[in-house]
């Protein structure tokens, strides 16, 4: 799937799953959600895992970083590319989305926005020259829509809230304000 259609798919159904077990991934493939992203697994599990979610017809993202096996490397990256058919990575590290971007996958990169330090570090990575990943997630997604919209008028890509989001509101509350989606653990705001 080429990063334009990963981010159209991704904006045509805005709530996004996010599974942290098996029990979890198996309630996501009855949510509407156009994607999964995994929180979970090892090495050995998420071959089979990503099997599971293509199975559904649904974007495969493996979180890169909370995969326990793999290191913060690109040989990880390596791993997701050769032995998964997942459509891309989520992670918090720029030089594993740059490789991943390089080998054709498509890129979540996760910000913790705690602070005016997190939104330099957003503009620093924005800055023309830089490899871009295609989309940006920030967390808590329950930041001000004051503070998603300026991170939306200095990313040069799409963000997404993650995070902490529980209510209709809330959900509505980060779209409104700039983010193409939300993800979440929240079973039932899969459903809203």
């Amino acid at each position: 799937m080429d990063h334009r259609e990963f981010i159209d798919r991704i904006s045509a159904d805005p709530i996004i799953t996010a599974a942290k077990s098996d029990e979890g991934l198996e309630k996501s493939f009855k949510a509407d959600s156009e994607a999964v992203f995994i929180l979970y697994g090892e090495v050995a599990t998420i071959p089979g895992i990503v099997k599971k979610i293509k199975e559904h017809n649904k974007i495969a993202m493996v979180h890169i970083d909370l995969i326990n096996g793999l290191s913060s490397k690109t040989a990880a990256v390596d791993f997701i590319r050769r032995y998964t058919d997942a459509d891309g990575i989520i992670t918090t590290k720029v030089p594993l989305m740059q490789y991943a971007r390089k080998l054709g996958l498509n890129t979540v990169l996760r910000y913790f926005v705690l602070d005016s330090i997190a939104l330099d570090n957003i503009k620093k990575q924005s800055q023309p020259g830089m490899v871009q990943s295609d989309i940006i997630e920030i967390l808590p997604g329950v930041i001000l829509p004051s503070v998603i919209k300026q991170i939306d008028e200095i990313s040069r890509v799409p963000i997404m809230a993650g995070g902490l989001i529980r209510t209709k509101d809330e959900v509505l509350s980060a779209l409104n304000g700039g983010a193409v989606a939300i993800s979440t653990t929240n079973e039932k705001v899969w459903f809203l």
